[in-house]
C-alpha cells in the first residue's frame, strides 16, 4: 500500500485529546500530509480538535472509531486514544489495510501486545505491507539522536551503563481522569517510562534478562477521589535493568520534582568515555577517558528540519516525517511491534519486582498468559 511522492497521504486521528492535538499540529507541518477525519466518543475533545485546526483542513467527525475506518477518507490512521482502549481498537484497524500509527503503550497488558502482533501477523498473511508504527518518539528528540549516534558510532565503545533520570510534574489531567488508575494505565512504569525502557534498549542494541525495581506513590494525587476510589499510580521510582551482554541500566523517575533545572538526563558509559544528554537544555557532553575532563566538549543540539517543535522538542514532527517517507516507500517502521511489547513488557516487570521485593526475568514476563 506505497504511496508515490506525489501523493497527499490522508491521515485519520482516533482519540483527539492531548496527544491527539500534538499529532494534528504536527502534521499541519509535515509536506504531503493532511488530516481529513478524527473519530472520539467525547464531544468537547472533538468540538477542540476543529476549533484548533484554525480551517487547515476539511476534517470529518465521527463518535465511533468504526465509522471512520469504513469512512474511505484516510490512508493512515493514527491511534491516540487512552491506553486501555488501544487493544480493541487495534483489533478494528488491523482488519483494513490502513497505515497505522499507535502512540505508547502499545497496549496496557503484554497479553494484549501478543494479540495485537498475532492480528498484524495475521495481516500480513493476507497480503498487506501497510506500515504499522509504535510512537515511541524519544527516540528521535535531536539530542538524544545525538547521543544514539555517538554511541552507535562507537564513541565510548560497548555501552556498559546507561542512566536515565526523569524528574517532573505530576501526571496531566486528561479526559475523565483516566490516568488515575493503574488499570487503565498499566502503571506508571508502563504509562510513562515504556519511553525509557525503549531507550535503554536501542542505546545497548541488547536484550533485557532482568528487572530490579523499587517504587511507591508517596506524594501525588493521594487527596484526589474518583468515585470513592483514591489514585493508585505511582509517583517515585527506581528501575534497574540488566541486559544479555553483560550491560546495567537504571531509571530514576520522581513526579513531583518540578523544580528542576532538566526534566530528563541520560547517560552513556563505555570502556572509552562518556555520552550525555540533557533537557529541555538540548546540551550534549561528550568525554574520552583518553583527554579527561579537559577534553570534554558540549554542544547545544537541535534539528534544522525540525518546523514544529511541540511537546517533544519536535521529536513528534521527526518521527512523522519518517513515517511518511515509509509509507510511501512501503518500508518497515522505526520502531515495530515488538519494541513497542518489549518496552511494556520491562514496565509490567518492573511493578512486579516492587509488588513482590524480588528480582523478574522479562522472558517470565512475555511468557505469562496473564500478564
Amino acid at each position: 500500500m506505497a504511496a508515490t511522492d506525489e501523493d497527499v497521504v490522508r491521515y485519520g486521528i482516533i482519540g483527539s485529546g492531548m496527544m491527539g492535538l500534538e499529532h494534528l499540529w504536527n502534521l499541519h507541518h509535515v509536506p504531503g500530509a493532511s488530516v481529513t477525519a478524527i473519530a472520539d466518543p467525547n464531544a468537547p475533545s472533538r468540538e477542540a480538535t476543529i476549533l484548533f485546526d484554525e480551517g487547515r483542513n476539511d476534517i470529518v467527525e465521527f463518535e465511533d472509531h468504526r465509522e471512520l475506518l469504513a469512512s474511505g477518507l484516510v490512508d493512515a490512521v493514527i491511534v491516540s486514544s487512552p491506553n486501555m482502549t488501544h487493544r480493541a481498537i487495534l483489533d478494528d484497524v488491523l482488519a483494513t489495510d490502513l497505515h497505522l500509527l499507535v502512540e505508547k503503550p502499545l497496549c496496557t497488558t503484554v497479553a494484549d501486545c501478543r494479540a495485537v502482533i498475532a492480528a498484524a501477523d495475521a495481516r500480513g498473511a493476507r497480503g498487506c505491507d501497510s506500515v504499522i508504527w509504535v510512537g515511541l518518539e524519544y527516540r528521535y528528540m535531536p539530542p538524544v539522536a545525538r547521543l544514539l549516534g555517538e554511541v552507535h558510532g562507537g564513541t565510548v565503545g560497548v555501552p556498559t551503563m546507561v542512566a536515565i533520570r526523569e524528574h517532573r510534574f505530576p501526571f496531566l489531567v486528561k479526559v475523565g481522569d483516566w490516568n488515575r488508575f493503574n488499570r487503565n494505565t498499566g502503571g506508571t512504569l508502563v504509562e510513562k517510562c515504556c519511553h525509557f525502557f525503549d531507550l535503554m534498549n536501542h542505546i545497548t542494541q541488547d536484550r533485557p534478562v532482568r528487572v530490579l525495581a523499587s517504587g511507591a506513590q508517596d506524594v501525588n494525587h493521594l487527596d484526589e477521589v474518583y468515585d470513592g476510589e483514591v489514585p493508585d499510580i505511582l509517583d517515585n521510582a527506581f528501575v534497574i535493568v540488566e541486559y544479555e551482554g553483560g550491560a546495567r541500566a537504571v531509571l530514576d523517575l520522581c513526579m513531583f520534582a518540578e523544580a528542576s533545572e532538566h526534566q530528563e538526563e541520560l547517560s552513556v558509559v563505555g570502556p572509552l568515555g562518556k555520552v550525555e544528554a540533557f533537557l529541555p537544555s538540548c546540551e550534549v557532553r561528550i568525554g574520552l577517558r583518553a583527554e579527561g575532563r579537559p577534553g570534554l566538549r558540549s554542544e547545544v543540539v537541535h534539528d534544522e528540519r525540525v518546523a514544529y517543535e511541540g511537546f517533544h522538542h519536535g521529536s513528534s514532527y521527526l518521527e512523522h516525517l519518517d513515517l511518511i517517507d515509509a509509507i510511501r516507500a512501503g518500508s518497515a517502521p522505526g520502531v515495530d511491534l515488538h519494541a513497542g511489547m518489549l518496552s511494556v513488557a520491562m514496565g509490567v516487570a518492573a511493578h512486579r519486582s516492587i509488588e513482590t521485593g524480588a528480582a523478574v526475568l522479562v522472558d517470565d514476563v512475555l511468557a505469562d498468559p496473564e500478564a
